[in-house]
């Protein structure tokens, strides 16, 4: 049975969503001043890049979610969502682009085409752009409902490039075990949407 918040209710979860969306950069810029990182820089770096997945995660998740709950509102959370994945790799890239490079553009350039982990985690903060500038009703509407939804399919190659780009920067490590979880979840959750547009397709060509 679906469940319909009142617009009261819904207004109250979507201000709660953006709270706790907001935790992970608090919390890394409340323990970064106060120095109760061992290294701070790695902290913020890893931090703000593992939040980047799990809200690629989320957003991937909620069409799923309404489906198969029936929660179509539920869809009015994935643009925030998005841009909060979009906020998080920003603050990922300026982390590496400063931290880095000291906002030495032609440094950090030789580095994303050096080393194929950074190449490939560029590439999806690069895609990610596009989806968070026509994020807006407004863009909507310039763009066409065919050609938004065209253009924001990009995330389907943003993930997993997000993954891969986890799995490089752990092999290092030899640590394996978030990139494997965080690989099986978009694969469930992209892995859903091939079976579901395979199943529409073929009740379409019965009919």
């Amino acid at each position: 049975m679906a469940i319909n918040p009142t617009p009261k209710q819904f207004q109250a979860l979507k201000a709660s969503l953006f709270v706790l969306a907001l935790l992970p950069f608090a919390r890394l810029v409340y323990m970064t001043l106060t120095q109760q990182f061992v290294e701070p820089l790695e902290a913020i770096t890893r931090g703000t890049g593992d939040w980047v997945l799990y809200l690629l995660c989320i957003t991937l998740a909620i069409t799923p979610l309404r489906r198969l709950t029936g929660w179509n509102w539920v869809v009015k959370l994935r643009r925030m969502t998005g841009l909060f994945a979009f906020f998080y790799a920003f603050m990922h890239f300026l982390a590496f682009l400063w931290f880095d490079h000291f906002f030495d553009l032609a440094e950090m350039w030789k580095d994303v085409v050096k080393r194929p982990f950074i190449t490939v985690g560029f590439t999806a903060f690069v895609l990610l752009v596009p989806l968070a500038v026509t994020s807006t009703n407004g863009m909507i509407r310039r763009l066409g409902g065919k050609r938004w939804q065209l253009l924001h399919k990009l995330i389907y190659v943003i993930a997993p490039l997000g993954i891969l780009h986890f799995w490089w920067m752990k092999a290092g490590k030899h640590n394996f075990t978030q990139p494997i979880i965080f690989g099986l979840i978009v694969a469930l959750l992209l892995g859903v949407r091939v079976y579901w547009s395979r199943r529409t397709r073929t009740q379409a060509a019965r009919a």
